[in-house]
């Protein structure tokens, strides 16, 4: 390689750096081993916790007390070695008291389109309880 061509490789990668450095730019998501957060219904939902099963999905999510099933939709996508779900709130919880707990939601493979034993990953940011 010509001494020509390696600084301008360095250039490039000194560039990348500092774009990246500086906010100006994002990194896919894949680069850091985190899944892409489909685009759906509503907005994603913060889970405290999840359990995939065989043939179901438990999810913990925070609640202001009113939180209900039919609040949240999950969103599967196919993946090259399974599915994807990201769970997404499509109606807000406007009550005024919190559930110290949060509340429990379950959602069957068969209800998600998913055949049991599909090998599933939940693509939701965790967020601890708050307390």
């Amino acid at each position: 390689m010509s001494p020509h061509r390696t600084y301008v490789s360095l250039i490039g990668v000194a560039a990348l750096g500092a774009l990246a450095l500086s906010g100006c730019t994002s990194l896919p998501d894949w680069v850091g081993g985190r899944p892409a957060v489909e685009d759906g219904p509503g907005v994603v939902e913060p889970i405290r916790a999840a359990a995939v099963g065989r043939d179901t999905v438990l999810f913990w999510i925070s609640s202001n007390g009113c939180t209900e099933k039919s609040d949240l939709v999950p969103v599967v996508r196919q993946t090259y070695d399974g599915a994807r779900v990201t769970l997404r709130r499509v109606r807000d919880d406007r009550c005024t008291s919190p559930e110290k707990d949060g509340v429990e939601l379950r959602w069957s493979f068969e209800e998600m389109g998913l055949e049991p034993g599909t090998r599933l990953q939940v693509a939701n940011p965790y967020r601890p309880a708050q307390g």
